[in-house]
């Protein structure tokens, strides 16, 4: 990876072992005066990577903002201090507040994609923040953070990318003002395994070469291991997913069936797709498709893997599935019957029985609802209980998932990255789905929550009888949880068949390098559960 040292003009800043942030005996409370930090402290330092690890739900999230200054909506700095660069950002005029932030200091969320003007081409996404004004700009700062750019990716709007490239175009916005101190909440969350490596060694570079001060939120201690000079462990963790599964309990005559209700014909994928096919923007002669002549064969209670690199077309492929993205041609079945490739053409009953699990929960919860709220919906709109029943159904799937009952009080700002996640994944449960598709869910997961949210799924097809669509970076999780994978690569299938043949011998070379990257995946596949 190229790293150009002209981007980045050295500093004439305090020395490295001056720090830049600091903060001291940071306590912060939500509305209750229930505790998100409490006594925190942490130093930042020129040319130094400084880790925040914890577990889900243990204020990671909270201390970064709060060294921008913008603690979430809601909550309050009841005791310590936040210095930035010389200013105490929770005392600092507004004025200044901002310069700091547009100038010196930057910050890039969990959600990056929820941050980004959907209306603006990434060309102007980034050249808006841009300190260098050359005509090169653009295309060397996408370079940095390994977009190369053909001249069509930087001509694309938000929705035609993927969640990574979503992440790495905010990463480029950041690094576009040529900040002194970069924050950034869990970078590499779904990423490959390469890609992660490659942004890993850009933050290592952007501290050891231009003297930048580097924070992040990361749950994947091999990096943390790699480039964090320092770590700073936060505590707070939740309950883990309780082991039962509560039943779903409709109301007589009130809905279809459940997702063990529904009698799979034998022989009958429960969800096929025939030569999908999604072009993104006017269908002009020479524009690539995102997805060509894709198909996929879920079987009922079955488990499917769908890897690829960052932006080989996995995240538009599910969204097509579930009626969100526009599709060009080709063809979907429910249990052998034809789908409409269009939401408003399905009825409420297909429309239940398949659920997405997004990458990035943020932008998929109401935020001016409260998480009871959010995951009753389902339960009401799909008459999945009497409505005396729903709030106990929301409190069981509350604790299905790992969180406790007292977060159907609370709104989605007022939660992590993490327990974001967790009531997304709630909430699609609550629907009684038979195909339940999960992209990236366990990327922002704490090691110890991600395995309790994949037994919890595990179950589900044992005792529902669910179908589960996986898509993941992370090969020895799809190794160990899928029975069948399909590798994407360019928008294309390039080899499928049952997970344990395909890791342990790949044909195509794009499995063989995504092997070759994360090679405990051969392993893996295959070994018993």
């Amino acid at each position: 990876m190229s790293h150009d040292p002209d981007r980045y003009p050295k500093p004439a800043g305090p020395p490295a072992d001056t720090p830049v942030v600091r903060v001291r005996g940071l306590t912060v409370t939500a509305p209750g005066g229930r505790l998100l930090l409490q006594d925190a402290a942490l130093a930042l330092r020129p040319g130094r990577v400084t880790a925040l690890t914890g577990p889900s739900g243990s204020g990671k999230t909270t201390l970064l903002r709060a060294v921008t200054g913008l603690l979430p909506p809601g909550t309050r700095r009841t005791a310590g201090h936040v210095d930035v660069l010389g200013h105490d950002v929770f005392t600092v005029s507004d004025k200044d507040l901002r310069a700091l932030r547009s100038r010196r200091l930057a910050y890039v969320g969990q959600d990056p994609g929820s941050g980004l003007n959907p209306r603006m081409r990434v060309r102007t996404l980034v050249r808006e923040l841009a300190a260098d004004r050359a005509a090169d700009t653009v295309t060397a700062l996408l370079a940095e953070v390994r977009l190369p750019d053909d001249g069509r990716l930087a001509a694309r709007r938000p929705a035609a990318l993927s969640g990574g490239q979503q992440r790495r175009v905010a990463l480029a916005r950041a690094l576009a003002r040529r900040p002194d101190v970069l924050l950034l909440d869990e970078p590499t969350a779904g990423l490959h395994p390469e890609l992660r490596e490659e942004i890993g060694d850009l933050l290592r570079h952007l501290a050891a070469e231009h003297r930048l001060a580097v924070c992040l939120s990361c749950h994947d201690p091999q990096l943390v291991d790699r480039i964090a000079d320092d770590v700073v462990e936060l505590g707070g963790r939740l309950p883990a997913p309780r082991p039962a599964l509560a039943p779903p309990t409709p109301p007589d005559g009130a809905g279809e069936p459940g997702a063990s209700g529904v009698p799979a014909v034998p022989g009958v994928p429960v969800l096929e797709v025939r030569d999908l096919r999604v072009v993104f923007g006017p269908r002009r002669r020479g524009t690539a498709p995102a997805l060509d002549g894709v198909g996929l064969t879920v079987a009922p209670g079955g488990a499917t893997g769908i890897v690829g690199a960052s932006g080989s077309g996995k995240t538009t492929l599910v969204r097509a599935i579930v009626g969100l993205q526009p599709v060009t041609s080709g063809t979907l079945r429910l249990d052998g019957q034809p789908l409409s490739t269009g939401l408003r053409g399905r009825a409420r009953a297909q429309r239940r029985r398949i659920q997405l699990v997004t990458q990035n929960p943020l932008g998929a919860l109401n935020p001016s609802r409260t998480i009871g709220a959010a995951i009753g919906r389902p339960l009401r709109l799909h008459r999945r209980c009497p409505p005396a029943q729903a709030p106990g159904r929301v409190a069981g799937l509350l604790e299905q998932v790992g969180l406790p009952p007292a977060f159907a009080d609370r709104y989605p700002h007022e939660l992590s990255g993490g327990q974001r996640q967790r009531v997304a994944i709630a909430r699609a449960l609550a629907a009684d789905p038979d195909v339940l598709i999960c992209d990236e869910v366990t990327s922002a997961l704490d090691s110890g929550t991600a395995e309790a949210i994949m037994d919890l799924l595990t179950r589900l097809r044992e005792e529902r009888g669910t179908a589960l669509v996986l898509i993941s970076h992370d090969l020895p999780l799809v190794a160990e949880r899928t029975d069948t994978v399909t590798v994407l690569d360019a928008g294309r299938v390039v080899e499928s068949g049952p997970t344990a043949e395909v890791f342990a011998a790949p044909s195509h070379p794009a499995t063989r390098a995504l092997l070759t990257v994360d090679p405990a995946a051969r392993r893996t596949a295959g070994r018993p559960r």
